[in-house]
């Protein structure tokens, strides 16, 4: 594995290396949120409150071609907020029938990009509009790992895609140049998807990470991370179902609990609307002394009205069981205006 990542990183840079600088292309783009968002709970969860707040972002993309025909790009996002930061950049390397390689500095993983396949009109159910994010799938092996991508494989209205995810530092995000990860924990993750022109579509991942070594009471087991969707889509509707396990150093004396999630949502769009309903709910088993936690569920009810550079979206959510407390409810109402520029 060693003597592959040298050389395969030494081709990389290699090849880069035979961009001409003519045939680079840059282009800027950037997009601006405000929304006001008003919440409030009840047990355990938040108390609640409301206010405006806003997102601005800077996209810059780069892409070129290679003298053998490779084409190379690059992508960034940058918030601009408040301090500069980097929230997102990935660079691909196109090999034409050979499929592609991305390197994943900031996200961008194949595996994490399946995490939650169902359609929504403003955001996932959980992302943003919760305090619990239960979505897992892909996360650990997102920043700081690279993708080895097939073309896409097309025979009789069936279009297949697969991908192998490698990440050196397995929960950790990525490090600067020459550097090195805070953790030895290896992660490999492995993707399929398979779409039919009928709207059919169904795919499904693995996610392994190699945490057991040093672990006290022994084991030989991994942690492991499995999804799984199918989805279908009609002119305009489309509906999703999706299942994800987790299961920490599975076989260990010191494993943690077990998860399952679950993810469904319908959505319909009629020329600029769009409109969406989504449930997700996550079942956390007890372990050793620790008893199971209550079932977190989450429902979101969204619209969406485009027209053209400006997008207005609402949504209406609610979770119950917070954190997996019984009886904390949390309610949360945002209204947003974005802009893409």
């Amino acid at each position: 594995m060693n003597n592959f990542k040298k050389i395969g990183l030494s081709a990389l840079a290699g090849s880069l290396a035979m961009v001409s600088a003519h045939a680079v292309e840059y282009t800027m783009t950037g997009g601006l949120m405000t929304t006001y968002t008003s919440e409030q709970g009840e047990g355990a969860a938040p108390s609640g409150g409301k206010g405006f707040g806003s997102a601005t972002d800077l996209g810059f993309n780069a892409s070129g071609e290679l003298d053998n025909g490779y084409t190379v790009s690059y992508f960034m996002s940058v918030d601009t907020d408040a301090a500069l930061a980097n929230t997102s950049s990935q660079m691909k390397l196109g090999m034409g029938s050979l499929g592609s390689l991305h390197l994943n500095n900031k996200a961008g993983s194949k595996a994490n990009a399946i995490d939650d396949i169902t359609p929504h009109a403003y955001n996932e159910t959980w992302d943003g509009l919760s305090p619990d994010n239960i979505s897992f799938f892909g996360a650990a092996t997102a920043s700081g790992s690279i993708d080895y991508r097939i073309p896409a494989q097309e025979y009789m209205g069936t279009t297949v895609n697969a991908s192998v995810t490698y990440d050196p530092n397995a929960g950790e995000g990525s490090v600067t140049k020459a550097g090195v990860g805070a953790t030895s924990v290896t992660g490999v993750a492995y993707t399929l998807q398979v779409a039919h022109e009928s709207g059919v579509e169904f795919g499904a991942g693995l996610e392994t990470l190699d945490d057991h070594a040093g672990l006290a009471g022994g084991g030989a087991d991994n942690t492991e991370n499995l999804t799984g969707y199918i989805k279908y889509s009609l002119e305009g509707i489309s509906a999703a179902i999706q299942r994800s396990y987790s299961d920490p150093r599975r076989g260990t004396a010191v494993g943690g609990a077990d998860k399952q999630a679950d993810y469904m949502s319908i959505a319909y769009t009629a020329g600029d609307m769009s409109f969406s309903y989504g449930e997700a709910e996550q079942k956390t088993d007890a372990v050793s002394s620790t008893a199971a936690l209550a079932t977190i569920k989450q429902s979101s009810l969204q619209a969406a009205y485009t027209m053209g550079a400006m997008t207005i979206s609402a949504a209406t959510s609610e979770t119950k069981n917070v954190a997996g407390i019984a009886a904390a409810k949390h309610q949360e109402n945002t209204l947003a205006v974005s802009f893409a520029f």
